[in-house]
C-alpha cells in the first residue's frame, strides 16, 4: 500500500492543471488515468484534434472564398491519410508535453483506472499501453490519500433507442478519426458539437444534412448571433431540418437508411439514405466512478456530483471538478475547478464563482458569448439595455470581405456596467475575452468606449459597441433613445 497527499482521477484539463498546481504548491501528488500521458478527451478526442481539422477547413473555405477576389485556385486534393497524420501529431506533441510536464513536477502518474474503497482508499487497476485494462486476476494496488480529486469528464450521449450497431454510425470520438470523407453525412444534433464537426466534412467535400429537433440551431444560444451563422450553415450544408426527428436507423448495404418525423416534409423527405450518420446530441458525465456509492459522495438525478462552491462533494476527503459536477461543460471551467479545489485542500477560503465563463462555437463564422446573454435577461425579467456593433461598418470586417458578423454588449441601463458580450464572426473566440475581463472588472460602457484599440481591428468593434450605447458611433449613426 502506498499513500498520496492527494490523488487526480482523470488528467483532463482539469485534472492535470489540479495535480500541476498542487504539485507547485508543494503537495505530494498521483494522477490516475487510463491514457499514457495527461490530456484528457480534449486533447485526445476533442478540443485539439477537432480545431486542427476546422483550420483545415478554413483553409479550404478560405481559398474557395478567394474567387471573389480575383484569385481562382484548382480544385484541392485531399490526403486523408496525411491530414489524419496532422491531427494526430498535434495531439501527440501536446500530450507528450503534459507527460514532460508531469515529470518534472515530480508528479507520480499512474496509467490505469481507480475504484474507491473507501473514503481515503483507492484501488487501482494499471492498463495497457493502449489504454485497455491490464489482463484479469491481477490484484489491484491499493493507494491511500489525504485527498482526492474526482476529474472524470464526460462521454458522448446516444440517441434512446436509435443506437445501432454499425461503424457507418459515429459519436464525435470517431468523426474525429476521419475514416473518409463520405459523399453524404447526417448530423443528428445541431448544438455546438454537430454544427463543428459538421463544418469540417462540409469544406472537405461532404454532402452534409442537419437535423435538429427544436426549432433553431444551438438551442439557448443567443438568437442575433445565431442567425447569422445559420445563413452560413444553410449555404454550407444540403439541408438543415428543424423541429424534425429521427425515429429510425437501419443499415442498408453501404450506408445507413434514416427516418424522420418532422413539420412540413414531404412524404419522400422522411426517409433518406446517407453513407454515414453522425450522433452529436450533447455529452453525459462520468460520475459511475466504481466505489463511489462506499462514500458519502451524492450525484444528483442529471448524474452529476453535487459540491459545494469549493468544489467538496459530501465526503470532507473528496473534491469534483470539471463536466462530472455540471454545466457548462467546458475545458477552462474545468482548468479553473481544479485551482480553486486545490486551494481549498491547502487550506485557503475560497470559492468557485465566476461571474463570466466564456463559450466559443468553433464553427465558420464563430460564435462566442460570455455573462448575461439577452435570452436569460428576457427570462429574468431584468432591465438590461443592448448595444450592438454590425461588422458591416468595420473597416477590418471589410478588408477580410467578412462583414456578416455582429458584436453586442448586454448592459445595466442604470449604472451602465457590462454585465454580458456576445460575438459573432471570424475570430470570436479570439475577442471574447476582453469581454470576459469587462465582465469580471465591472467595466462600465465608458471604461469600454475610453479604452483605446488598435485599427483596424476586428477588436474595435467592442469599443464601438459601447459607443453606440451612447450614440455617437464613429462608423454607424444611430442616435442614443432620448429618457
Amino acid at each position: 500500500m502506498s499513500n498520496s497527499q492527494l490523488v487526480v482521477i482523470g488528467a483532463g484539463p482539469g485534472g492535470y492543471a489540479a495535480a500541476f498546481y498542487a504539485a507547485d504548491l508543494g503537495m505530494q501528488v498521483t494522477l490516475v488515468d487510463p491514457s499514457v500521458n495527461p490530456g484528457g478527451v480534449c486533447l485526445y478526442r476533442g478540443c485539439i484534434p477537432s480545431k486542427a481539422l476546422l483550420h483545415v477547413a478554413d483553409v479550404l473555405n478560405e481559398a474557395r472564398h478567394a474567387d471573389a477576389w480575383g484569385i481562382t485556385f484548382g480544385a484541392p486534393t485531399i490526403d486523408v491519410d496525411r491530414l489524419r497524420a496532422f491531427k494526430t501529431k498535434v495531439v501527440n506533441q501536446l500530450t507528450g508535453g503534459l507527460g514532460q510536464l508531469s515529470k518534472q513536477r515530480k508528479v507520480t502518474y499512474i496509467q490505469g483506472t481507480a475504484a474507491f474503497r473507501d473514503a481515503r482508499t483507492l484501488e487501482i487497476t494499471r492498463s495497457t499501453d493502449g489504454g485497455a485494462p491490464a489482463p484479469a486476476g491481477g490484484t489491484p494496488e491499493l493507494l491511500t490519500f489525504d485527498h482526492a480529486i474526482i476529474a472524470t469528464g464526460s462521454r458522448p450521449s446516444t440517441v434512446p433507442g436509435l443506437s445501432i450497431d454499425s461503424p457507418r454510425v459515429m459519436d464525435s470520438t470517431a468523426a474525429l478519426e476521419l475514416p473518409d470523407i463520405p459523399k453524404t453525412l447526417l448530423v443528428v444534433g445541431g448544438g455546438y458539437i454537430g454544427l463543428e464537426l459538421g463544418t469540417v466534412y462540409a469544406a472537405l467535400g461532404t454532402k452534409v444534412t442537419v437535423v435538429e429537433m427544436t426549432g433553431g440551431l444551438l438551442p439557448g444560444a443567443d438568437r442575433d448571433l445565431v442567425n447569422i451563422l445559420a445563413k452560413r450553415i444553410d449555404a454550407m450544408c444540403e439541408a438543415v431540418l428543424l423541429n424534425t426527428k429521427v425515429t429510425g436507423m437501419q443499415e442498408a448495404g453501404d450506408g445507413v437508411t434514416v427516418t424522420f418525423e418532422g413539420e412540413g416534409l414531404a412524404p419522400e423527405a422522411k426517409t433518406r439514405t446517407f453513407d454515414r450518420v453522425l450522433i452529436a446530441i450533447g455529452r453525459r458525465p462520468n460520475s459511475a466512478v466504481p466505489g463511489l456509492d462506499r462514500t458519502r459522495v451524492t450525484v444528483n438525478a442529471r448524474g452529476f456530483i453535487d459540491v459545494d462552491p469549493a468544489r467538496r462533494t459530501a465526503e470532507p476527503t473528496i473534491y469534483a471538478i470539471g463536466d462530472v459536477v455540471g454545466e457548462p461543460m467546458l475545458a477552462h471551467k474545468a482548468s479553473h475547478e481544479g485551482r480553486v479545489a486545490v486551494e481549498a485542500i491547502a487550506g485557503e477560503r475560497v470559492a468557485f464563482e465566476p461571474l463570466a465563463i466564456p463559450a466559443v462555437v468553433f464553427t465558420d463564422p464563430e460564435l462566442a458569448w460570455c455573462g448575461l446573454t439577452e435570452n436569460d435577461a428576457q427570462k429574468a425579467n431584468r432591465e438590461v439595455v443592448v448595444a450592438r456593433f454590425p461588422w458591416g461598418a468595420s473597416g477590418r470586417a471589410q478588408t477580410l470581405d467578412r462583414v456578416d458578423g455582429l458584436t453586442k454588449l448586454i448592459l445595466e441601463p442604470k449604472t451602465e456596467r457590462v454585465l454580458g458580450v456576445g460575438i459573432v464572426g471570424p475570430g470570436a473566440g479570439e475577442l471574447i475575452a476582453e469581454g470576459v475581463l469587462a465582465v469580471e472588472m465591472g467595466a462600465t460602457a465608458t471604461d469600454v468606449r475610453m479604452t483605446i484599440h488598435p485599427h483596424p481591428t476586428l477588436s474595435e468593434t467592442v469599443m464601438e459597441s459601447a459607443e453606440v450605447f451612447f450614440g455617437h458611433a464613429t462608423h454607424v449613426y444611430r442616435p442614443k433613445k432620448k429618457s
